[in-house]
């Protein structure tokens, strides 16, 4: 067994200790004080120059070793799920209705068990700045913590990032150059009629009516307009209009998201729900609002830098325990906006045969903790000769 791997190994049980303590306390988007507060105060205890507040929640800390010019960004999110946790788990969330069910209580695990280790050992020779990121979940968290100037008062040549793939084998790091995840675009859309009474429909402008057509008509962008060999997704995940079977209600609200792989198919996509829901509006005779969230963006792994990290993820964990290319996913993560800034490289460790993420049985295996943090030390101490 690799050294540095065989040493996290041996420390699991601090790994542990940090990982049930964030996964017992999730805290939401942009509410992740308590979380960055137990992260801040690891850092300090360990000698890194620790920076609280940037993105509402978000933490940075820096350690600078020898005279090296490069400096590199290490990545972990931190927000939890508005999911009810349904497990058995002597760790398992003590907050009623939130939880941890995408595991970045472990990312920000490996990474303090990380930076413990770097901090103790100094044998790097640069800058090595570690972001605890907010709000992920909600794609809001990386672009804040860019407008509030990430990039300038971190100065960093690189950045990586790691997550947890259920599906994929335990321990296994997976490696994909070019796009690996898709755009997104939440969106919501109201439509405003006049409400009436059940028996008396004449006398409204029904919005509930004009919604139900608009998301059957919604179904037809990717049918209809994308061509089969690209990928694209419309999903109508909410739909809330009226609260009683005898009245027609006054208004209706859709909330969507679309994922998409292509800045063209992008534009598409969008420009086609911008048309049908004016089309819908006017056959209809309803108002409509779009209010159009974050805008999305492609996930892409700089080609150079991914070779790089396969390297040294192989000589950490053996060839059988890396694998290229990985699998590419229609999910989303705004990750994409740093590697927008800086050439990035973002992996998966495979988390077995289990729930999904989001899913309330989800369960993070704790085997990946010490696998997780050794990459991360191979990174820096690579990077960072």
């Amino acid at each position: 067994m690799n050294a540095l791997l065989n040493q996290l190994k041996s420390e699991q049980g601090a790994l542990e200790k940090h990982f049930h303590y964030l996964h017992r306390h999730p805290e939401l988007a942009f509410e992740e004080s308590g979380s960055a507060a137990y992260i801040a105060e690891q850092l300090r205890g360990w000698g890194y120059e620790v920076t609280e507040g940037i993105a509402k929640t978000g933490v940075v800390a820096r350690l600078k070793v020898g005279d090296g010019k490069a400096s590199i960004g290490l990545r972990a999110d931190t927000d939890a799920l508005p999911v009810r946790e349904d497990s058995d788990l002597p760790y398992k969330s003590e907050v009623p209705g939130k939880s941890h069910m995408c595991g970045h209580d472990a990312h920000s695990s490996m990474l303090l068990g990380a930076a413990e280790y770097l901090a103790r050992h100094r044998n790097f020779d640069g800058t090595l700045n570690l972001i605890f990121q907010p709000a992920e979940e909600i794609m809001g968290g990386a672009p804040a913590m860019i407008k509030e100037g990430l990039f300038e008062r971190f100065p960093m040549d690189r950045i990586f990032g790691l997550h947890n793939m259920p599906g994929l084998d335990v321990g296994k790091l997976y490696f994909t150059e070019g796009p690996i995840m898709a755009a997104v675009d939440n969106w919501e859309i109201e439509l405003t009629g006049k409400g009436s009474h059940g028996s008396m429909p004449e006398k409204s402008i029904d919005p509930l009516v004009a919604g139900a057509a608009l998301v059957m008509s919604l179904q037809t962008i990717v049918s209809r307009n994308v061509g089969a060999k690209d990928s694209a997704v419309v999903s109508v995940g909410a739909f809330q209009s009226g609260d009683a079977g005898n009245v027609i209600p006054q208004s209706a609200l859709l909330r969507l998201s679309t994922r998409t792989c292509t800045a063209a198919t992008r534009t598409l996509v969008l420009e086609r729900i911008r048309a049908i829901s004016s089309a819908i509006a006017q056959a209809y005779n309803v108002q409509h609002v779009i209010r159009e969230g974050q805008p999305g963006a492609v996930l892409f792994n700089d080609g150079d830098e991914t070779q790089s990290c396969v390297r040294i993820a192989r000589d950490l964990l053996g060839e059988d325990n890396v694998v290229v290319p990985g699998p590419t996913f229609m999910g989303s993560e705004d990750f994409a906006f740093y590697a927008q800034q800086k050439p990035g490289v973002y992996a998966f460790i495979g988390n077995g045969d289990t729930p999904m993420v989001h899913h309330p049985k989800y369960v993070f295996d704790p085997s990946n903790l010490a696998v997780g943090a050794a990459y991360w030390v191979a990174i820096a101490q690579s990077y960072l000769r």
